[in-house]
């Protein structure tokens, strides 16, 4: 980690508090990225190759709303193959790095029966049924064993996520995110048993990557783009196509609302209200 550390200060003289991470749908965010610098993960030790339609494999300095950022524009999943130490390395690094508070984003399949194909929502909370949790292992001496999860999303910055969709004139959802390792798409008996568990939405990742930020003690917000309606709620058989085709239907919109959030955290300073 420190030689990743070590790269990404050589690469770059911006020293960004804030991060984000691009998942499905929010890619475009980067039409709107006054790029510093451009970084192919490949070229940053450590971080695990990104296989997925949709997932550029690039870290970027630059700012976003006249905000000094990191963008990860897209990110390594568990169904990959890889571990969940390689899944996580990238916050690890952006934590030791010095960065302060995460946005996650990624593309989720709607439950909630009010939710439609384009929504946004803001996570309120979690479930982990990935079946393994990135904490599992050696502990690190410098960093707590047991983590507390019971405000895993930043109250502050998911307003500053609100009113970034008020300023857009963008109603964002509030909801709960079922994590599930994938790939297979949930069966209608499955959605019905998340519905069930107070579950909004399902997807393939986040929960790892707030997991360790929360370890960290980095602050965290995230954001889904619900690209599709789960199993046995929408009458269309699912797909990655359908995935990426609502992402590129709405990918202006969340570079909009991204470039806002930015934008009013530059305006506080961090020092979010």
């Amino acid at each position: 980690m420190k030689t990743a550390v070590a790269k990404l200060r050589k690469l770059s003289t911006l020293r960004p508090k804030l991060a984000l991470v691009l998942g499905s749908g929010f890619q475009s965010a980067l039409g709107q990225l006054d790029v510093d610098t451009r970084i192919p993960y490949t070229r940053i030790p450590g971080f695990p190759p990104v296989g997925v339609g949709g997932h550029a494999g690039e870290l970027l300095f630059g700012h976003l709303g006249r905000t000094p950022v990191i963008v990860l524009s897209g990110r390594a999943h568990f169904y990959e193959g890889h571990s969940m130490e390689r899944v996580t390395f990238p916050v690890r690094t952006l934590a030791a790095f010095g960065i302060r508070d995460l946005l996650l984003t990624n593309a989720a399949g709607g439950i909630n029966p009010r939710f439609r194909r384009g929504d946004f929502m803001v996570l309120t909370d979690h479930v982990n049924l990935m079946g393994a949790n990135p904490l599992r292992g050696p502990g690190q001496a410098s960093l707590p064993r047991f983590v507390d999860l019971s405000r895993v999303y930043d109250s502050k910055l998911s307003r500053l996520l609100l009113r970034a969709g008020v300023a857009c004139r963008l109603k964002l959802r509030r909801g709960v995110y079922v994590a599930v390792s994938g790939p297979t798409y949930e069966t209608p008996a499955e959605v019905r048993a998340y519905a069930r568990l107070g579950a909004d939405a399902v997807g393939m990742s986040t929960v790892p990557e707030a997991i360790v930020a929360r370890q960290c003690g980095l602050r965290v917000a995230a954001l889904s783009c619900i690209t599709n309606l789960a199993a046995g709620i929408g009458r269309n058989a699912l797909s990655h196509t359908e995935v990426l085709e609502t992402a590129n239907r709405v990918g202006s919109v969340a570079a909009v609302l991204l470039r806002k959030f930015a934008q009013f955290y530059g305006e506080s300073d961090g020092k979010v209200q």
